[in-house]
């Protein structure tokens, strides 16, 4: 027996639905999204749930927008394999250590996908009120080109790309325990978006692993610890 298959029964994975729905690009042109559909039984997508909303470090989002900082009503938390750091919407985070059941669904997707990944960030959504506006997952931390696999559960809620030039768009309804994975050039041609829908009353949590470049990281790190030289006018401090 494969280790993916392996993997697949003990995590709960529906592995032959999954099959039948990733050989579809969702994208028309200038980039690849496949969504797999539930990729977890019922009862999976339920226990995973119901520990994420517990054992995950949640911390109400924030966001610098036309130089004001903005708490918002959505919560996130971003893990990995080292103390990344990520910065979007002006702020910057660092990651926290990979929880079990993190590790567990990255091990899972990876044996699916064939990508990796060294990071997760987690959106938490209270109820259909709260969505997210067009963007882009384009920060320059991230692997150029690099795959984002996105994990839901809870509130099924639609999921829309729109081309930058076309302004085509394209839409899903992402459904508890299900897949979606964009990769290639998607981030450079296409936005996407949550949009709000009033009537959903559920909690929604989105997982979506990533992969900080490392080189990148290394060199920011490297940089943080490098003493600034003391100006020319200024004497150093005695040390006590």
């Amino acid at each position: 027996m494969s280790q993916s298959k392996i993997i697949s029964e003990q995590i709960g994975f529906d592995l032959e639905n999954s099959e039948m729905r990733i050989n579809k690009n969702l994208l028309p042109q200038d980039g690849t999204v496949h969504y797999f559909g539930k990729v977890l039984d019922h009862d999976s997508a339920n226990y995973y749930f119901n520990q994420l909303l517990q054992t995950i470090e949640w911390q109400h989002d924030c966001a610098v927008i036309f130089g004001k900082m903005i708490v918002t009503k959505r919560k996130v938390a971003w893990y990995g394999e080292q103390d990344f750091s990520y910065r979007y919407s002006g702020t910057e985070k660092r990651a926290l250590p990979w929880t079990s059941e993190l590790l567990a669904l990255k091990q899972l997707i990876e044996s699916q996908t064939g990508e990796t990944f060294n990071s997760c960030l987690l959106n938490l959504y209270h109820s259909g009120e709260e969505g997210m506006a067009w963007h882009r997952d384009g920060e320059t931390d991230l692997k150029k080109n690099g795959a984002i696999a996105s994990l839901s559960f809870g509130a099924e809620r639609r999921f829309l790309f729109k081309h930058k030039n076309t302004q085509e768009k394209v839409e899903v309804l992402l459904e508890h325990g299900s897949l979606l994975v964009m990769k290639d050039c998607t981030q450079s041609f296409w936005l996407h978006r949550l949009p709000p829908m009033k009537k959903v009353k559920m909690v929604r949590i989105n997982l979506t692993f990533r992969t900080i470049a490392e080189s990148l990281f290394e060199v920011q790190h490297h940089d943080s610890r490098i003493r600034k030289p003391i100006p020319p006018n200024r004497k150093p401090n005695k040390q006590p």
